[in-house]
């Protein structure tokens, strides 16, 4: 089974970071190697912008890490469609504004998969029925 990798689950699988749990791994793994570990176009446009602010620091330009890691075999980045767009602005009430996880979710909600992520306010969200989930922290 595929999965939708939320921005900082993609970011710790790919420096192995401990924060990410075995499930997740395995869960990111099997996805890798199955259909493929999907990845939102507003992931890129998230991981430069944490780069240009200094919130987060990658061996080299944010361009060729994004490059180097997004294009090798295992990942898919999904484009963001109309109904992605648009499902971002249609999602069950009671989450917040933030584009880049309204865009990561309905990405995961249009193409029917689990999103992979450790983000309180999402795993609460999807506790209510809205979204599938791993958490990333397991």
């Amino acid at each position: 089974m595929s999965a939708v990798l939320d921005t900082h689950a993609l970011i710790w699988f790919l420096n192995a970071d401990p924060k990410l749990g075995a499930e997740a791994v395995a869960a990111i793994e099997a996805a890798a190697t199955g259909d493929g570990a999907v990845v939102s176009a507003i992931t890129p446009w998230e991981i430069s912008m944490l780069v240009a602010k200094g919130r987060l620091a990658l061996p080299y330009d944010a361009r060729e890490w994004l490059t180097r890691n997004l294009e090798r075999p295992g990942f898919v980045l999904h484009p963001l469609s109309i109904a992605v767009a648009s499902g971002s602005n249609t999602l069950p009430p009671g989450f917040h504004g933030d584009p880049a996880d309204r865009i990561i979710m309905a990405t995961s909600r249009h193409l029917g998969l689990p999103l992979v992520t450790a983000d309180r306010r999402i795993l609460e969200y999807a506790g209510a029925g809205h979204l599938r989930v791993i958490d990333a922290a397991r």
